[in-house]
């Protein structure tokens, strides 16, 4: 399900990262299933997206800028794909609202479009995934 708060389409590439993105959440949940830690999953997740030759950052520190003020520690996304998409994973039974939030925050912060909000302590992985694109 898609979240668009922009018009413009995404690129071709962004595109291409959004599908090895949800191949790689359905590839992990499929052979791991729900219940374990989030660090697990994120390293099996960002193992697969290597393996297809993508470059993926992990606990990536975002400094924030305000009033010409840097921040170094003032964020820290999980997972960063070809510095075009993040990804925020979680492995919690009781999904937060203010998730939704969080991510389109580090897209604002970011610069970046497109966003993956990503549970895997689900029964169907597709029902724990969420794309956001700014």
């Amino acid at each position: 399900m898609d979240h668009f708060k922009g018009y413009l389409p995404l690129s071709q590439e962004e595109e291409a990262i959004g599908k090895a993105i949800v191949n790689a959440a359905f590839r992990v949940h499929k052979e791991l299933g729900p219940g374990l830690l989030e660090k697990v999953y994120e390293v099996c997740f960002c193992h697969v997206l290597s393996k297809e030759g993508y470059m993926v950052q992990r606990q990536l520190d975002v400094p924030i800028v305000f009033e010409q003020f840097i921040f170094n520690e003032g964020l820290r996304l999980d997972v960063m794909v070809n510095d075009l998409a993040i990804c925020e994973l979680k492995a919690l039974e009781t999904v937060n609202p203010v998730w939704d939030a969080q991510i389109l925050s580090h897209l604002k912060l970011t610069g970046k479009r497109l966003g993956y909000l990503i549970n895997f302590d689900v029964p169907l992985i597709k029902d724990g995934i969420k794309r956001f694109v700014l």
